[in-house]
């Protein structure tokens, strides 16, 4: 591996061996660190922002179009479909390229589709445009591959579930904003036709200037600008590639997580989807009301998701990782609970206070999830013969009489790209299962989804690190055993 340059570096912020903050401060944007977490952040919430634009705009798109419920249904299922094959190939993306390069991309892509609104003329089209639109999604594989790639262990939780929640914000944002959009170029003399394609025009734009900050100012390690991944010669750099992702797929830990995160994340994409148009179907909210009431499940992540993160990371601090699976499996569990609940409450003061409490724990979950991710891996190798190839390449030495271990991730886009998959499928299997048709009642499908959600959190319970245990049993006693598939980022 490279190791860090030997000359002294000017941040801002605590740091360890490979230059990695070992704190935390969100409200500050010094460079690299803290300044890489608002571009990251910032660019995953424009992204957001698009994806669920059209959904703040529903109510009108669907009588402009005359879109029929199963209209609606398919558009939605395929937002999230596309996203499924866009983070997985992004994981890989983000290992060979890096998180700068990656994410301004994606964003500009699909900026490139927002802007071809005025073209939308029928269902067709309008289900093409949100498979498009929803590529976007793929910028969480970055953003949470740059934030473990900035900060240590010691806050990678905390960092990943900030980057995530203020960007996840985004959703909630355009359900308060557009409307307002939409509705104040309908009072300059726009016909509604037009103003809902010309109100698609400012999340494109915002894209556009997020991309363009995340490839002028940012940075992809602490060190360098411009991520070059290290395999050894050049005649290994393909094998080492392969091996990264095969390895990657081949760990359970990741398709458990990802399942997890599809019962989480997945479920929150489902009811951003549908929860403005819930409120104006069912109570006769009219699209402004509707939109705001949508806007504070969104805008629970500014809170909730971090929470999570910073619950993760004191539960590890004090548990290790029995602590953060524990906590994980009862943040989604309350979750899951919450959301039969809100399913069948019928009046409206009741589905608010419900689904205030609903969107903090469900949104905390998918915080708690990224909280276990960076800390997953698989070997190349069996035990310490082939350690230069773990999927987490170490730097062993000793410091005080104990072995420690500083990793540079290798495989880390390829376990963050299956975890975030999870999500878009876990959305995809919602939406088709649940809101596709006239099969259950909006008020059934949601109760349903939670009972889904309760039955799929009991797989954490079967993910299990030889050198920290899992939720019911402890480390192996047998530390020869190591093969490499943990490291220590707990101390």
């Amino acid at each position: 591996m490279e190791t860090p340059s030997s000359t002294k570096q000017p941040f801002t912020v605590k740091v360890d061996s490979d230059h990695k903050a070992t704190e935390f401060r969100p409200f500050s944007v010094a460079p690299p660190h803290m300044l890489s977490f608002h571009l990251a952040w910032f660019s995953l919430f424009s992204c957001c922002f698009s994806t669920f634009a059209v959904a703040s705009l529903l109510p009108v798109i669907r009588d402009d179009l005359n879109l029929t419920d199963a209209d609606i249904s398919h558009a939605g299922t395929v937002t999230f479909l596309g996203s499924i094959f866009s983070r997985l190939a992004m994981g890989p993306a983000c290992d060979l390229f890096g998180p700068r390069l990656t994410s301004a991309t994606v964003s500009l892509i699909t900026a490139s589709i927002l802007f071809m609104a005025p073209f939308i003329s029928s269902p067709q089209s309008f289900t093409l445009f949100r498979f498009l639109v929803g590529l976007s999604l793929a910028n969480f594989v970055a953003n949470q591959f740059w934030m473990s790639s900035m900060f240590s262990g010691r806050v990678v939780g905390l960092a990943n579930a900030f980057s995530g929640g203020w960007a996840n914000t985004g959703s909630g944002v355009t359900q308060l904003v557009l409307p307002m959009v939409y509705t104040l170029i309908v009072n300059y003399g726009f016909l509604p036709s037009t103003a809902w394609r010309i109100t698609l025009f400012f999340p494109a734009t915002l894209q556009v200037l997020t991309a363009l900050l995340v490839l002028i100012c940012g940075q992809d390690t602490p060190d360098k600008k411009y991520y070059r991944p290290v395999y050894g010669p050049r005649k290994e750099r393909k094998t080492g590639q392969l091996l990264e992702v095969l390895e990657g797929l081949k760990n359970y830990r990741g398709w458990i997580l990802g399942l997890i995160y599809g019962c989480c994340f997945g479920v929150e994409l489902t009811i951003d989807n549908i929860i403005a148009q819930y409120f104006y179907d069912r109570f006769g909210l009219d699209i402004q009301v509707a939109g705001a009431v949508a806007a504070t499940f969104g805008l629970a992540n500014l809170v909730s998701r971090p929470v999570g993160g910073w619950f993760s990371d004191w539960m590890g601090e004090r548990f290790g990782m029995r602590g953060r699976l524990w906590g994980l499996w009862g943040a989604q569990m309350v979750a899951g609970l919450l959301c039969v609940l809100l399913g069948r409450v019928n009046s409206l003061l009741g589905s608010l206070l419900v689904m205030f409490g609903f969107s903090f724990f469900v949104q905390a979950a998918a915080g708690l999830t990224f909280g276990v991710v960076p800390f997953v891996s698989k070997s190349f190798g069996s035990r310490f013969a082939k350690l230069f190839l773990l999927s987490f390449v170490d730097v062993i030495y000793v410091y005080d009489g104990k072995l420690r271990r500083e990793a540079v991730e290798r495989s880390l886009g390829v376990i963050s790209g299956m975890t975030g998959s999870g999500g878009a499928v876990g959305a995809v299997i919602a939406q088709l299962l649940l809101f596709s048709g006239s099969k259950f009642s909006r008020q059934a499908g949601i109760s349903l989804m939670g009972l889904m959600m309760i039955v799929c959190t009991q797989a954490i319970t079967l993910i299990y690190f030889s050198q920290w245990g899992g939720m019911f049993c402890g480390p192996s006693s047998d530390l020869t055993s190591y093969d490499g598939a943990d490291y220590s980022l707990l101390a």
